[in-house]
């Protein structure tokens, strides 16, 4: 398994897309692959970035770069440092490259453009595990993702105990 595919990451820093993470690191990336955090921040955002790359998203960014701390400055985004301790480790042991992309936006449609974008292999995304009300009311950013996106998608639901 493995070697040469890209694989998308839905990345909000919840406990459910740091599970996505530990999966696709611990079950389905091998060498030679490539792991895309896909970022999707408010459009009611107004980072200097943002009107550069509101209508493609921003360039690829590699882990390296991601890492500096001035990318919560040009991108509004905060690394979870546990989230980077999990990449520099797979992108080490395995020889995966890892790179992050920030798009603006509904997350639903914009994971989705990315998919396509990036000529995504496959899709992860972490799952809250709405009720069915909540769902309806608020919507479910993976249920739309599973419908729409033109790759396989693998949804981790997260545990009701989990709190990482």
């Amino acid at each position: 398994m493995g070697g040469n595919r890209t694989v998308g990451i839905g990345m909000d820093y919840s406990p459910t897309s740091k599970q996505a993470i530990r999966w696709v690191v611990d079950n389905h990336v091998d060498g030679g692959d490539r792991i895309v955090l896909i970022h999707v921040q408010s459009s009611k955002s107004d980072h200097a970035k943002k009107k550069l790359w509101e209508d493609t998203g921003s360039p690829l960014i590699p882990l390296e770069e991601f890492r500096e701390m001035n990318l919560s400055k040009q991108y509004g985004l905060t690394p979870d440092p546990e989230v980077l301790d999990i990449l520099d480790t797979v992108s080490r042991t395995k020889q995966v490259i890892v790179v992050s992309k920030i798009y603006w936006g509904d997350p639903r449609e914009k994971i989705c453009d990315a998919v396509d974008d990036l000529k995504l292999d496959c899709l992860v995304v972490g799952s809250r595990g709405l009720g069915a009300l909540k769902r309806v009311l608020l919507g479910s950013v993976s249920n739309y993702v599973v419908t729409n996106a033109s790759c396989p998608v693998t949804v981790v639901k997260g545990s009701p105990s989990s709190k990482a």
